[in-house]
């Protein structure tokens, strides 16, 4: 028996017994067991490594754990021409499961490694110059990949996909993309919808760790059975839809040409989104070989599921746990304010080692008492939106909680109304506060200063972005958002520019719920002056100068263009 492979036996199995709860002396014997084995040349065994009798020394005896441990590193040995063994003599015993959960991704790939493929090797010379960038996803994404590897051992499905989520989202489960995507996943909504997520205010199933992984999983098994059993075609059209692929398929076939993944025309993002995975697995199959260092991963469970059959607020759920916010949120990413969903799912993921004690507390505390109320009386001209906007709650969500059927209200009529029972900031990863730390990272990265700018009627990010010369896609992200959500009347949105005069024009502007402010290109007649245009515009006389970059001291000329930001809802004509 080759002393390496030996030594390999030895660290294995130590590591194992002293990880696990045994008697003291369980390390020893495991490591003399396994030397007498080397000495031996594996002709003759230890007797409760042939599972013989164990009552001759009831004070060293193993655990039942034990003997089938290192029975199943014993049956690897078989293998070894120097080593005989006969497998029948250890057929009741199971083998031993990996320890750690990349050998156990490893130990099930199932896609073809296409070695010279100049696209795999692209990506992957990219992962090997950046090589902590692994490091940290396998950090971040330790809480869920046991889970979602137990889902795709269970549905039968390649172990490459376990793998999926680095390059979607880089374990990052509120990430969310230009072109709408949300979560780990990178579910757009509409196919969200498609397999059953629920978004609303409250909540947003894309984000959810186990609904969108039994989701997403779903979805590729149906591109599987449709693309005939291909997988790297399943893989293109998950992430760039399945009519494209279908499409270069059918374009493929007509020119008579191959309609493998590798010969398709299809975006540049899914030329390179495939190869990437398979870069990746690569590279995590031949750690050594590439002297990559993994962030173990112990091969358990991270998490439990707790039913909490009601509503509960996120600070109080914290609390019983005992844990920080930031790892109720991680857990629970779905969840967009500070509670859960009034209408479910009325579940929470919280650490193992914590769930029984969480689960004890909480069957304490009262359905009624989870979340704290506020009585509002209507008071005369009040309306259902400003009542939710005060208090940070959307109007469906107002209207369901108070059975109403529609927007009319009473004056003088009561409303229940949720509210949180810490300050704002305590939420970590609400929607508010993950807005709050994109603005803060903008404004890092950005030169200049930002401004305010309340939506009016009428605009869209393309008129807003023209206005303040910004590209779309940047406006879109400094505020958490993809280019085609929609705005709303009064909505905040932050932007960053480094032209004063469009700060001044906006900052300078009186806020007006009903404001519209145009930009107005107006030629100046015989007569006019600064005072009177900006009278008749109601502006103020330096803003007009800024706007043109005009000196006091100068005169106006007839026929001369200038420009000008008027809230048109207070001119006349």
């Amino acid at each position: 028996m080759p002393l390496s492979y030996a030594y390999q036996l030895i660290s294995k199995l130590t590591k194992t017994a002293i990880s696990a709860p045994r008697e003291v002396s369980t390390p020893a014997i495991l490591v003399m067991a396994l030397l007498s084995v080397l000495l031996s040349g594996c002709n003759t065994l230890p007797t409760f490594l042939t599972g013989g009798e164990r009552e001759a020394k009831p004070e060293t005896a193993l655990s039942e754990e034990a003997p089938r441990e290192a029975l199943a590193l014993n049956q690897a040995s078989a293998f070894d021409p120097e080593c005989q063994v006969d497998p029948e003599q250890y057929k009741d015993f199971a083998p031993l499961a990996p320890l750690d959960l990349w050998d156990r991704i490893r130990a099930d790939y199932r896609l073809i490694d296409t070695v010279d493929n100049r696209r795999v090797l692209s990506e992957l010379n990219w992962f090997k110059r950046h090589p902590k960038y692994l490091d940290r996803v396998a950090k971040r994404g330790e809480r869920y990949l046991y889970y979602i590897v137990e889902q795709i051992e269970a549905r039968g499905m390649p172990m490459e996909i376990a793998l999926l989520p680095i390059v979607e989202s880089a374990f990052d489960p509120f990430a969310y993309s230009h072109s709408r995507a949300s979560g780990m996943w990178q579910i757009i909504p509409g196919t969200g919808k498609m397999l059953g997520l629920k978004q609303n205010w409250w909540y947003d199933g894309r984000r959810d760790v186990t609904a969108s992984t039994d989701a997403a999983l779903t979805y590729l098994q149906s591109l599987h059975k449709r693309f005939s059993g291909d997988w790297l075609l399943a893989l293109a059209a998950y992430n760039s839809g399945g009519g494209n692929v279908s499409k270069a398929i059918r374009r493929n076939k007509k020119a008579g040409k191959p309609t493998d993944f590798w010969n398709l025309k299809l975006p540049k993002e899914t030329q390179t989104y495939v190869p990437r995975l398979l870069a990746l697995s690569r590279l995590i199959a031949r750690a050594d070989e590439f002297k990559l260092s993994l962030h173990s991963i112990p091969n358990t469970p991270y998490f439990a599921s707790i039913e909490t059959q009601s509503q509960i607020d996120l600070a109080q759920a914290a609390a019983l746990a005992n844990i920080d916010m930031d790892i109720l949120y991680h857990l629970n990413p779905a969840f967009n304010r500070w509670a859960t969903d009034p209408r479910g799912p009325h579940k929470l993921l919280l650490p193992i080692a914590v769930a029984d004690e969480f689960k004890t507390k909480l069957a304490a505390v009262p359905q009624k008492e989870r979340v704290t109320w506020d009585r509002y009386t209507i008071k005369s001209g009040d309306a259902l939106s400003t009542i939710a906007k005060h208090y940070k709650i959307s109007v469906k969500s107002l209207q369901a909680i108070n059975n109403l059927r529609s927007s009319r209200i009473r004056e003088g009529k009561t409303l229940m109304v949720p509210v949180a029972t810490a300050p704002a900031q305590h939420y970590s990863y609400s929607a508010t506060q993950r807005l709050e730390k994109r603005y803060a990272s903008s404004a890092k990265k950005e030169k200049g200063q930002h401004l305010n700018y309340e939506v009016k009627s009428g605009d869209s990010f393309w008129t807003i972005s023209r206005r303040h010369k910004v590209s779309v896609r940047k406006l879109a992200k400094w505020n958490n958002m993809a280019p085609k959500d929609p705005l709303r009347i009064g909505q905040k949105l932050k932007i960053w520019t480094k032209n004063k005069t469009l700060m001044t024009s906006v900052s300078s502007a009186p806020p007006s719920k009903k404001g519209v402010i145009r930009k107005l290109s107006y030629k100046v007649r015989n007569g006019d002056s600064l005072a009177r245009i900006a009278n008749k515009f109601q502006l103020s006389i330096a803003n007009i100068l800024e706007w043109n970059k005009l000196k006091r001291d100068k005169y106006l000329q007839p026929g001369q263009r200038l420009t000008l930001f008027v809230d048109v809802t207070k001119v006349k004509s």
